[in-house]
């Protein structure tokens, strides 16, 4: 089978296109013929090295799949090779067969295009945990998200009217930026690094505090977030995409100050502890595409070897929205 290798770390130049050896699953395990999978911004921060995100080379990329079952592992029952499902994968996803935990593979529903679904695990899925299961959105509520353009960004604005609506709010790290995001559903989007950003925020929320923020920038807004919160509001820090060192948490007085809650998010943590949880995710985001009344744009890629430059695009901030990729055969 053909899968996209990270050799090193560095940039696309330590990408390969491979021929291997297909995996064969294990003890609750699945094989899924693989016909589209989704790019994450994880794939970047592997392939810089990050700490945490890698733990030897050369490395499999790739966390979202979509396709058919090819085989069973032992012990597994409520699927049957030939279904069509969406998988989270642990890695290795970027590939023409993939290996996933029977526990993390869903079924399909009819209606619902195998690229579309692709989106669902890190991408729709994630972002329905971030707002209801980590950040505790309430109808109504203001929102404000990070990254406003990019995959996560675009399914938060998606996903808030099927939660019962509220403001929306974004930043962006480029200001050309800003227009994607407001068409995908942002009331109002600014770009980092302006003068008085908090401000600009504010106003934008009619002069009231922010409910949830969603941060995937590690620490480096952490101090406009809480400039910015309403009483009581909460916070929720799911990455570190500039890869720097985060700096220490604000103190206790500032957080008790602001009756704030500060709250992690780790999709790798999900899947190790608490599987079902984002199966059951994935479930009703399929759902709510089956029926029509959710639609998500992506960007379809036309093989593996367009991977690297689309990598780029996403390490360099100048993605937009949801990537896939199509295994071409």
């Amino acid at each position: 089978m053909r899968a996209l290798v990270m050799t090193e770390a560095g940039g696309a130049e330590h990408s390969h296109v491979l021929d291997l050896e297909p995996p064969r699953p294990g003890p609750g395990q699945v094989a899924v013929e693989v016909a589209y999978a989704g790019l994450n911004f994880v794939d970047v921060m592997a392939r810089r090295g990050d700490g945490g995100y890698t733990a030897d080379w050369p490395h499999h990329p790739g966390k979202e799949v979509a396709g058919t079952v090819l085989a069973l592992g032992e012990g597994v029952t409520h699927l049957a090779v030939g279904t069509r499902v969406v998988a989270a994968t642990r890695g290795g996803g970027l590939a023409e067969v993939a290996v996933a935990d029977a526990e993390l593979t869903v079924p399909v529903p009819d209606g619902v295009p195998l690229e579309v679904a692709a989106t669902t695990p890190l991408g729709l899925a994630t972002a329905l945990l971030l707002l209801t299961d980590a950040g505790r959105f309430a109808p109504g509520e203001s929102v404000l998200v990070h990254s406003a353009s990019g995959g996560i960004g675009t399914a938060v604005a998606r996903l808030l009217p099927h939660l019962g609506g509220g403001r929306l709010l974004g930043t962006v790290g480029r200001p050309e930026k800003a227009g994607a995001a407001r068409r995908h559903g942002y009331h109002a989007v600014h770009a980092r690094g302006g003068d008085d950003l908090a401000a600009e925020l504010r106003a934008a929320n009619g002069g009231r505090g922010v409910d949830l923020v969603l941060d995937p920038l590690g620490t480096t807004a952490l101090d406009l977030d809480l400039d910015l919160l309403a009483p009581g509001g909460r916070i929720v820090l799911f990455g570190n995409a500039s890869g720097a060192e985060p700096a220490p948490l604000p103190p206790l007085p500032r957080l008790l100050g602001a009756n704030a809650t500060l709250t992690g998010f780790s999709h790798n943590g999900l899947l190790t502890h608490a599987p079902a949880k984002v199966a059951g995710a994935v479930r009703r985001t399929l759902d709510l595409l089956a029926t029509g009344s959710l639609d998500t744009p992506l960007t379809v890629l036309p093989g593996l070897a367009a991977v690297p430059a689309a990598h780029d695009l996403l390490a360099a901030g100048r993605a937009e929205g949801k990537y896939v990729v199509a295994l071409d055969r």
